[in-house]
């Protein structure tokens, strides 16, 4: 395996790691508001909402990460990730008060911040040419992290008690990174992957492309986040019929989300071959009235709808990275990742007080899934006006756009 091969599978596990543990409390609260409910009480919301410090964290601590990765390095933050975020997820399951479980979560949040904006420039540099399969790969393992939550903290939570659903994944986590901590510095030139020389973009362009990225990560954040923490709720109100068919909970919400990693897969592959906006757009289309129909089916249609919501909402996060890859020069690649995912991930933190309050106020989740379809729309505007370049295939080709052209006749001009 080659360092880049070794560099790219860690990166890989690191995505499955940051959104599995960021989903254990929404299928754990279904156990803790049964094996503990003298501790935690019985009301779902409440619960849910000691995951609001974790989001907030985790949104806030990507910010800083590009110019942290300037100063000590992305191998040493990654190296922080897997330990900082497995131990702490571990720490969660060994708390006594809700509150102490609140705070080992936002502690957890902070070093999970890590990986999208390190990460994802890393994964880029070691993709090379290739970067929307790569992106598709990855996406694919992100979305296993998203699938498997629900389906194993239920099993485990069931058999063993839900501590071991935060400790188990948390050493697993903290084991992957000793053995990451083992792998030299990459070096993406002297690897071959990453060396291609960026081309030159007219800047009008580029603005358009980070304007509208940044627009699409403010809402994007809330609608991912929200929806994949209400999947297990979904399930049992509309399917599973009883909190004591845990295990139930946990197989239907995994099937429902396994269809977004089966869709990354497919997006990425198709990213190489079409331009952004060809894949953007069906995907936008189909996610608002896919969300807005979930709020009144009830029985197994909810399953397929489900799922379909899930793979456009997941295939939609495999375009938007590729956007920053495709519009952004390396240099500045991290630090506009710790700006977007500070973004969509402030919009991620209001999901779980949000579906919390639209379900205690409610009783149901229809009115959070006619919200989410509201901001969805948002999503789909944004994706009607980003550009549509045939140069993102051809690189070589913005030397010829006629946007530079025009840039660079402004800048020849004398000054009066």
């Amino acid at each position: 395996m080659t360092p880049a091969q070794r560099q790219v599978v860690f990166i890989n596990a690191a995505h499955t790691f940051t959104h599995y543990c960021l989903l254990i409390l929404a299928t754990a609260v279904l156990a803790m508001v049964t094996q503990e409910r003298d501790r935690f009480g019985a009301d779902y919301g409440p619960i849910l909402s000691l995951g609001t410090a974790m989001f907030v964290t985790y949104g806030l601590g990507a910010l800083p990460m590009g110019w942290l990765a300037d100063r000590v390095g992305r191998r040493a933050l990654m190296i922080a990730f897997f330990l900082g975020t497995g131990f702490f997820m571990a720490a969660a399951g060994f708390m006594d008060s809700p509150i102490a479980i609140g705070i080992a979560l936002g502690l957890m949040g902070c070093f999970a911040a890590i990986y999208h904006p390190i990460g994802t420039a890393m994964l880029v540099e070691a993709a090379g040419s290739r970067v929307g399969r790569a992106m598709g790969i990855n996406g694919v393992f992100g979305n296993f992290g998203v699938a498997t939550a629900p389906i194993v903290t239920a099993f485990v939570a069931a058999a063993l008690g839900w501590r071991w659903a935060f400790i188990l994944p948390g050493v697993a986590c903290m084991v992957v990174g000793l053995f990451y901590s083992r792998e030299p510095e990459f070096d993406a030139v002297k690897a071959g992957g990453g060396a291609k020389p960026f081309p030159e973009i007219p800047r009008s362009v580029v603005r358009r492309a980070v304007v509208i990225l940044l627009s699409i990560a403010a809402v994007s954040g809330l609608v991912f986040n929200a929806y994949t923490l209400l999947i297990p709720k979904l399930m049992e109100e509309r399917l599973a019929g009883s909190p004591d068919l845990l295990p139930v909970v946990g197989l239907l919400a995994f099937l429902a989300t396994i269809c977004g990693g089966l869709t990354q897969f497919t997006v990425g592959r198709m990213i190489d071959s079409r331009t952004l906006k060809t894949v953007f757009l069906p995907l936008g289309i189909a996610v608002v009235p896919g969300l807005a129909a979930l709020a009144f089916l009830d029985g197994w249609m909810v399953l397929p709808v489900a799922g379909l919501v899930a793979a456009c909402v997941f295939g939609q996060v495999t375009v938007n990275e590729t956007m920053t890859a495709r519009y952004v020069a390396p240099a500045l690649r991290a630090k506009l990742y710790s700006i977007r995912f500070t973004i969509g991930f402030l919009g991620a933190a209001i999901a779980s007080p949000l579906i919390g309050m639209l379900h205690e106020a409610t009783g149901s989740l229809s009115v959070a899934m006619l919200v989410l379809a509201g901001v969805a729309t948002i999503t789909l505007i944004c994706a009607f006006a980003f550009p549509n370049r045939q140069e993102e295939l051809e690189p070589e080709a913005w030397a010829r756009a006629p946007e530079l052209r025009e840039e660079r006749g402004a800048a020849a001009m004398p000054a009066e």
